[in-house]
C-alpha cells in the first residue's frame, strides 16, 4: 500500500518537483501580477459588457447570440479565476494549504476549458446553420440550454477531477514541474484534449470556408455574385482567420508547455515560460470578446447604447426582424436575398 502525502505542506511538493517557491516579493513577481491583474480586470469589464448587451437587446435572443453570451460568462469566469490566482501566487503561495492550492488550479482549469469548450460549440454551430441556409439557427432555447449545461458540466469534471484523484499526492514521481501536486497525465491528457478542440475548430471552420467557396463559385458561373456576398464571404474568410489565429497564438505555447511537462521532459526548461503562456492563454478570453462581438454592427451600437447610459431607454424594443418568421429572416439583407452574418 503506497504512502500518501495528504498532510504535507504546499513547499514540501514544490521541493520535490525543484520547482521554486520564492519567499518574497521579486521585481518580475511584482510585474506579473501587476500585468495579471491588468488583464482580468480588462477582461472582466469587457465581457460583463458583451453579457449585458446580450440581456438588454432582444434582437440577440438567438441561439448562437445565447452561445456568445455563453462564451462571454466562461471568460469572465476565467477572469475572476486569473485574479483569484494573483492574490494567491508568489511568496504567498508558500502559505497556501492543499486545499487552497487545488482550488485556484481547479478554478483556473474549469473556466479555460469552458471557453474552448464553447468556441468548438459556436464553431459547430455556425457551420451547420450556414450549410442548412439560415440566418439563424433553428435550434430550440431547450437544446442551447442542454448544450450549456454540458459544456459546464464537461468543464467541472475535468477542473474538478485532479483534486478528487487525478494527482501525486500518493506518487511523488509522478509529480509534474508546472503544477507540482498534478500528475503528469493529466496534464498531457489536459493538452491532448484542448489540441483535438483546436483540430475540431479548424475542421467545422475550414468545412464552412469551403462550402461557401464552392456556393460562390457555382453562382458565379451564371451570373456575377452579388456585392453583399462577396462581402459575406470576405467578411467569414477574415474572422476564419482571426478566430483560429488568435485560438493558435493564445494556446499553443501554453499546450505545448504542458504536454512537455506531462511527457516527462526533462531537459525542457518549461518553468521558464509557465506564467507567461498562462497569461496567453487567459489574453484569449479578451479577444474572444473582440472577434466575436465587436464584428457585429448590432453589437457595437448596442455597446454605444450602454456606455452612455441609454440602454433603459432605447434597448427593449421588439424590432421587426425578431418578429419575423423563420423563412422572413432568411432574407434580411436591404437587396433582399440570403446573406450570413460574417461576423462570427
Amino acid at each position: 500500500m503506497r504512502h500518501c502525502f495528504y498532510n504535507e505542506t504546499v513547499g514540501f511538493f514544490y521541493n520535490n518537483s525543484r520547482k521554486e517557491l520564492p519567499t518574497h516579493w521579486r521585481t518580475k513577481d511584482v510585474l506579473v501580477v501587476a500585468l495579471g491583474l491588468t488583464v482580468s480586470v480588462v477582461v472582466l469589464l469587457t465581457n460583463l459588457l458583451v453579457i449585458a448587451a446580450i440581456v438588454v437587446n432582444r434582437r440577440f435572443h438567438y441561439p448562437i447570440y445565447y452561445l456568445l453570451g455563453n462564451l462571454a460568462a466562461a471568460d469572465l469566469f476565467a477572469g475572476v479565476a486569473y485574479m483569484f490566482l494573483m492574490f494567491h501566487t508568489g511568496p504567498r503561495t508558500a502559505g497556501l494549504s492543499l486545499r487552497t492550492w487545488f482550488v485556484r488550479q481547479s478554478l483556473l482549469d474549469t473556466s479555460l476549458t469552458a471557453s474552448v469548450a464553447n468556441l468548438l460549440a459556436i464553431a459547430v454551430e455556425r457551420h451547420r446553420t450556414v450549410v442548412t441556409m439560415q440566418l439563424h439557427s433553428r435550434m430550440s432555447r431547450q437544446r442551447v440550454a442542454v448544450l450549456i449545461l454540458c459544456i459546464w458540466a464537461a468543464a467541472l469534471l475535468l477542473g474538478l477531477i485532479p483534486a478528487y484523484g487525478w494527482h501525486c499526492l500518493c506518487a511523488l514521481e509522478q509529480c509534474s514541474r508546472v503544477a507540482p501536486l498534478y500528475s503528469r497525465s493529466y496534464l498531457a491528457f489536459w493538452a491532448l484534449a484542448h489540441l483535438l478542440v483546436f483540430l475540431l475548430m479548424a475542421l467545422a471552420y475550414g468545412r464552412l470556408f469551403l462550402y461557401v467557396r464552392r456556393k460562390m463559385g457555382r453562382m458565379s458561373r451564371h451570373a456575377s455574385p452579388h456585392p453583399r456576398y462577396r462581402e459575406t464571404v470576405l467578411g467569414l474568410v477574415k474572422t476564419v482567420t482571426i478566430v483560429l489565429g488568435a485560438f493558435v497564438i493564445c494556446w499553443t505555447p501554453g499546450q505545448v508547455v504542458l504536454l512537455l511537462d506531462g511527457l516527462g521532459c526533462r531537459s525542457c526548461d518549461v518553468l521558464a515560460v509557465e506564467k507567461y503562456v498562462l497569461l496567453l492563454a487567459e489574453a484569449n478570453s479578451l479577444i474572444n470578446a473582440v472577434v466575436y462581438s465587436c464584428r457585429d454592427g448590432e453589437m457595437r451600437s448596442t455597446f454605444r447604447r450602454l456606455l452612455r447610459c441609454r440602454c433603459l431607454r432605447n434597448a427593449r424594443y421588439a424590432p421587426t426582424a425578431a418578429k419575423l418568421g423563420t423563412a422572413a429572416r432568411r432574407t434580411l439583407a436591404p437587396h433582399g436575398h440570403f446573406t450570413v452574418d460574417s461576423s462570427i
